[in-house]
């Protein structure tokens, strides 16, 4: 008899029920979708994030004056049709430019590892400024392929290799919108081609990307005539008619060959909400691409059906309309491009892009898509005026220095040199520092001299007869005190009217001692003294004669009458 009786069931878990609450809110959980907005400041970025987030725009702030930050972020929530249901949550991040200051911030906020599968990149290029979109497009895409190499861990390299078979099966798998019903998951999986020449041979990391060319209105705006327009086309425009139409073909031509070789799509968009509104539905098309098809049942009947995107975008594409132009990832071909306009050779093109993505400028004699593209769209922009050529001038030592030595070499040219010798006689006008000869009592004496000679000349009172007699004697007196030293003598005494008293004899010795100076100027003092109460009595003695005479002559008058 067997006595053993069947086990206990085991113990639940301890946290089944916090993995049943894990398990539902993560089925139930909101998915968050992320949208980067790259493109150069007022190039429409403000547009797009609007549309995107369903956000009016400030009508009061108009779009050229509107302020981009390192890094903008906004987010909306994204609804069902019905408005009912939440289906995600939509953060936009906008970039106003690939500097690295600017770029640099991005993978803190939007790590690859994490990111790629939920993010969408949309590039902005500004119709003003037709003749910067490759020169953007090289910059912008370069910066997305160092993005989605992030650190190169290997969780991140399986990330990349997930979303590029994704990315591929979405390609393959394009077809345009029709009222028929879809065919059948079996003839989904036998009617798979492999993509084109040119298509997809970029973007390793399967990045959805959206080529956005904005205020595609203005495009026409200057083709009216030869002078710039705001549209910065007017001056390759010859007119309305075959030219400037094949110019503008040559453009989209040019973006879609770009676009094809990393699978992204390009948008021409204007203000009206119907382009705006557009892209807003190809963009939650993209985020919500289902996972790529697994290949285990490719093959047999028991496939899964496939997900169902939330978001099907009907619109078909549309490659005539240049302000509405929808050229959806996966339709495009180098087929379809060479049909818009002949004498268009997209493999050209794609090689041009090659060497300019692959080479430095110069290492190669072909040119790149940039040289190319610039002889197709020339540079409008209204350039800043040359400057001024640079001035570099000498270091002002080098100068002064260069200066020190030939002025010390001819003495003629250092104004110094009339003052450092007091036997140099100092040339008229010349204003200097005063030497110790200009106070030299032989020039004073000099100087007197002349001038007396020049008065007496003339016939005028000589200055030495207007010393008096005791003024003369103090001078005697007081250089016959002092030993005999080279004394210059007045000029001669044969002057009419010159008196026989000797002039004072003045020394011409330096002024070696403190007393010997006082006294100098003592005498100066006194003999000019002298010759001011001299000119008082003259003048006054003047006065009386005349008084005198005239009394005289008005009594001889009186004597006649009586």
């Amino acid at each position: 008899m067997d006595n053993s009786r069947p086990s206990s069931p085991e113990a639940p878990p301890q946290d089944l029920w916090s993995s049943i609450l894990d398990s539902v809110s993560s089925s139930r959980s909101t998915p968050s979708k992320q949208v980067l907005v790259l493109g150069q400041p007022s190039s429409g970025k403000s547009s797009i994030v609007s549309a995107l987030l369903q956000k009016p725009l400030e009508d009061d702030v108009k779009e050229d004056q509107r302020s981009d930050f390192a890094l903008g972020y906004d987010w909306g929530d994204v609804r069902d049709d019905a408005d009912e249901d939440t289906l995600a949550r939509l953060s936009v991040y906008t970039v106003p430019s690939p500097a690295q200051s600017y770029t640099a911030l991005l993978p803190h906020f939007l790590p690859p590892r994490t990111s790629l599968p939920h993010t969408l990149v949309m590039i902005a290029l500004d119709w003003t400024r037709p003749w910067t979109f490759v020169e953007e497009l090289e910059t912008w895409l370069q910066w997305i392929e160092k993005w989605a190499k992030g650190d190169g861990s290997r969780d991140l390299e399986i990330t990349r290799e997930e979303n590029r078979e994704r990315w591929q099966a979405h390609l393959q798998h394009y077809t345009e919108p029709s009222a028929e019903p879809l065919p059948t998951t079996s003839s989904l999986s036998d009617t798979v081609l492999p993509l084109g020449p040119g298509t997809f041979t970029h973007n390793a990391a399967g990045v959805p990307i959206i080529v956005t060319c904005t205020k595609a209105d203005l495009i026409d705006e200057g083709s009216a005539g030869l002078g710039p327009g705001s549209s910065g086309m007017g001056a390759m425009v010859k007119g309305n008619g075959g030219e400037w139409e094949e110019r503008t073909d040559g453009v989209m031509q040019v973006l879609r060959t770009i676009c094809l070789k990393y699978g992204a799509a390009l948008f021409y968009t204007t203000p009206m909400p119907q382009t705006l509104q557009t892209l807003r539905q190809y963009t939650l098309h993209l985020l919500f691409t289902p996972p790529a098809p697994s290949l285990a049942f490719t093959a047999g009947t028991d496939a899964p059906a496939p997900v169902r995107n939330p978001f099907p975008f009907q619109q078909k594409p549309n490659a005539l309309d240049r302000d509405k132009i929808v050229v959806p990832a996966g339709w495009d071909s180098w087929g379809k491009i060479t049909v818009l306009r002949e004498g268009f050779d997209p493999k050209s093109w794609g090689e041009a892009w090659e060497r300019d993505i692959d080479y430095a400028e110069g290492e190669t004699g072909e040119p790149g898509a940039k040289r190319l593209y610039s002889a197709l769209v020339p540079d409008n922009s209204i350039k800043p005026p040359p400057l001024p050529p640079f001035n570099n001038p000498i270091p002002e030592q080098q100068f002064l220095a260069k200066n020190f030595d030939e002025n010390s070499k001819k003495a003629d040219r250092d104004p110094r040199g009339a003052f450092r010798n007091p036997n140099e006689s100092v040339a008229a006008g010349v204003v200097g520092p005063m030497g110790s000869s200009s106070f030299n009592l032989p020039n004073v004496e000099r100087a007197l001299t002349e001038m007396e000679g020049t008065v007496g000349g003339v016939g005028a009172v000589p200055l030495a007869a207007s010393v008096s007699g005791d003024a003369a004697r103090r001078l005697q007196g007081r250089t016959a005190a002092r030993p005999p030293p080279s004394t210059l003598a007045v000029p001669p005494a044969g002057i009419p009217g010159r008196s026989g008293a000797p002039s004072p004899t003045l020394s011409s010795a330096s002024p070696s001692p403190g007393g010997e100076k006082t006294e100098n100027h003592e005498m100066l003092h006194n003999f000019f003294q002298d010759l001011l109460r001299r000119s008082k009595n003259t003048t006054s003695t003047t006065g009386t004669n005349g008084a005198a005479n005239g009394a005289a002559n008005g009594a001889e008058k009186d004597a006649g009458a009586s």
